[in-house]
């Protein structure tokens, strides 16, 4: 049978919060998150809220403190998104562009 929990490739998992939102990683992941105030090839730690391996799970209560490290791969902003506002019948019309800043991080360790 196989083991409830953890990836399919039986690595460690996490759940990390950070920028107010929660992400799951693992070691080796990729992802963009909210703009944190780092340079770039520094590294980070984040919350955890949780950590899976295998048949092991520990739950924080709220938190398990900063277990996973990540290295930053770089800052930037994403595409433009945009904003248009517009009445009928007053000839009102604005348009606006959103670019949403982020850092890139690599997840280098799980504890």
């Amino acid at each position: 049978m196989s083991a409830k929990g953890g990836s399919a490739s039986g690595g460690k998992i996490a759940v990390i919060k950070t920028g107010g939102k929660q992400y799951k990683v693992s070691a080796g992941q990729t992802l963009k998150i909210e703009k944190l105030e780092v340079e770039d090839g520094k590294s980070v730690k984040f919350d955890t809220l949780l950590i899976a391996d295998g048949e092991k799970l520990q739950i924080g209560k709220p938190s398990l403190g900063d277990k996973v490290e990540a290295k930053v791969l770089e800052t930037g902003k994403a595409k433009k998104v945009l904003v248009v506002k517009y009445k009928r019948k007053t000839r009102y019309t604005r348009n606006i562009g959103h670019r949403q800043p982020f850092t890139k991080v690599e997840i280098t360790k799980i504890a």
